[in-house]
């Protein structure tokens, strides 16, 4: 089973990750941020990864922290939970409408940390949160789980659609990238490594 546990402690945030990227979809997720809650249940659902997640952190601030804090410990489960990636897809790809929105998502579990994000930029906020900070958690699992993620919204209205369809598809990218492929053997790459 492709399993990992991560936790991080620092003086800004406290986040705990446990996934399997084996499962079933099933998850149980408190990040002190209802909608992030949302985003992550819908990750996990469509990638079929379960998701055990306890984040708190100086919300009270703001929540560019924790939402930083948790791209990076939910990149490094991932990635520890990969393993050598032997034998695995590598590359994903999912396209999901929202009703009037749609996104585009793309990986390449490639050991080389690239994100391009092309949302529309917004300084809209809901409950607080702002949208903006997704491109930095984005960034943060991206640089941790050492993988290239394209994310493209080519056209949306409402920003509570938008956000849904790009966790659904980042899920969905994500579950082919991590699934075995049979008539990989070894590590899908002409260069021997990843």
């Amino acid at each position: 089973m492709r399993k990992a546990k991560i936790e991080r402690k620092t003086k800004e945030t406290d986040i705990s990750v446990n996934l399997n990227l084996d499962g079933k979809g099933t998850y149980d997720i408190n990040t002190s941020i209802p909608f992030l809650d949302h985003m992550l249940g819908l990750l996990s659902f469509h990638s079929k990864i379960d998701l055990d997640i306890r984040a708190t952190g100086d919300i009270e601030i703001d929540y560019h922290h924790l939402m930083e804090d948790l791209g990076i410990v939910l990149g490094e489960a991932i990635k520890k939970a990969l393993g050598e990636k032997t034998g695995i897809t590598r590359y994903g790809s999912a396209t999901i409408p929202m009703d009037e929105s749609l996104a585009q998502v793309t990986v390449d579990l490639s050991g080389r940390p690239y994100l391009v994000y092309k949302v529309k930029q917004s300084r809209s906020a809901l409950r607080g949160l702002e949208f903006s900070l997704f491109e930095d958690f984005f960034r943060s699992i991206t640089n941790h789980a050492m993988m290239n993620i394209h994310i493209n919204v080519p056209y949306g209205r409402d920003l509570h659609h938008i956000f849904e369809a790009v966790f659904k598809a980042f899920g969905r990218a994500v579950r082919m990238a991590v699934s075995h492929d049979p008539l990989t053997k070894g590590l899908p790459s002409t260069k021997g490594k990843l």
